[in-house]
C-alpha cells in the first residue's frame, strides 16, 4: 500500500512564486512517473506537469510553460513544482500523482487516469 504527502501550498500574491513538494511515505518514487494535477473550483481537474521515470517532462497546457518546472530530487526520492509569476486562475487544488509504469499520460489522459497513487492535495490560492 502506497501513499504519497504534497505540502507547500498557501496564500500568494499575483506575481509571487510556490514550491511544492511530493513525497512518498511507505515507497520509493525512484522508477515512478510522477505528474502535478490541479482542480479549480467549478472545474474539471487537469495535467499541470510530469516527469518521467527517464527523466521526460511533459506540459499540458501553454499557460504553464515558462513559469512551472518539475524536478526530482538529486537522491530521486522527491518531486518539486516550482512554480513561478503566479496568476489568480492558478489558484486551485494541486495534487501529487504517481504511476510505477514509469510513463507520464498521454496528452488526451489529462484527468490523471491511469496514475496509480495520489495525494490528498495542498491547497494554491493567488490573490491580492
Amino acid at each position: 500500500q502506497a501513499h504519497i504527502v504534497e505540502s507547500g501550498g498557501g496564500l500568494v500574491q499575483p506575481g509571487g512564486s510556490l514550491t511544492l513538494q511530493c513525497a512518498p511515505t511507505t515507497f520509493s518514487l525512484e522508477y515512478f512517473a510522477v505528474g502535478w494535477f490541479r482542480q479549480a473550483p467549478g472545474k474539471e481537474r487537469e495535467a499541470v506537469l510530469c516527469i518521467s521515470s527517464s527523466e521526460g517532462r511533459s506540459y499540458y497546457g501553454d499557460s504553464v510553460k515558462g513559469r512551472f518546472t518539475i524536478i526530482r530530487d538529486a537522491d530521486r526520492t522527491g518531486v518539486y513544482l516550482r512554480m513561478s509569476n503566479l496568476k489568480p486562475e492558478d489558484t486551485g487544488t494541486y495534487y501529487c500523482a504517481a504511476t510505477a509504469s514509469g510513463a507520464c499520460p498521454d496528452e488526451r489522459d489529462r484527468s490523471g487516469a491511469g496514475m496509480d497513487v495520489w495525494g490528498a492535495g495542498t491547497v494554491v490560492t493567488v490573490s491580492p
